[in-house]
């Protein structure tokens, strides 16, 4: 048996993406996830709380889960640091890969969500996860 590492977790469905308040306190949110190369990518909504965690901390936190957030009993967590990429470009290309990986229910997702945000396009943002032992210079320091 191998031992499991951050990047195995972009097979999973569901992840627990757990995030760090200014207190220290844990915030979880069950996200989708896809691989990219050497880092794991998350597509969520720019100004959302766990964007503004990231910002301040990137530490974080990935556990499989299911898509209530409830960890899988055989779960292990894994430590990593996230990085918020505003960019347009870095935005379409996770979102082609979660698209890719999750197909109709994102499809699904999606539409729904425009619907709830009554046809508005919100601005969405790319969070990279890199396993702890490959982090770039630049986030190697809270």
């Amino acid at each position: 048996m191998t031992a499991t590492t951050l990047l195995d977790f972009g097979d999973e469905p569901y992840v627990l993406l757990t995030t760090f308040r200014a207190n220290g306190d844990r915030v979880g949110t069950p996200v989708w996830v896809a691989r990219d190369g050497d880092h794991l990518v998350v597509m969520t909504a720019a100004g959302t709380g766990k964007v503004k965690r990231i910002e301040r901390n990137a530490l974080v936190e990935l556990t499989p889960c299911d898509r209530r957030g409830r960890p899988k009993p055989w779960a292990v967590t894994l430590t990593g640091r996230a990085e918020v990429r505003e960019s347009e470009g870095d935005a379409d290309a996770t979102r082609a890969l979660v698209k890719a990986k999750y197909g109709v229910p994102y499809r699904i997702f999606t539409g729904i969500e425009r619907i709830v945000r009554r046809l508005k396009e919100s601005p969405r943002v790319a969070l990279w996860i890199h396993p702890t032992a490959d982090v770039p210079d630049y986030l190697a320091t809270p």
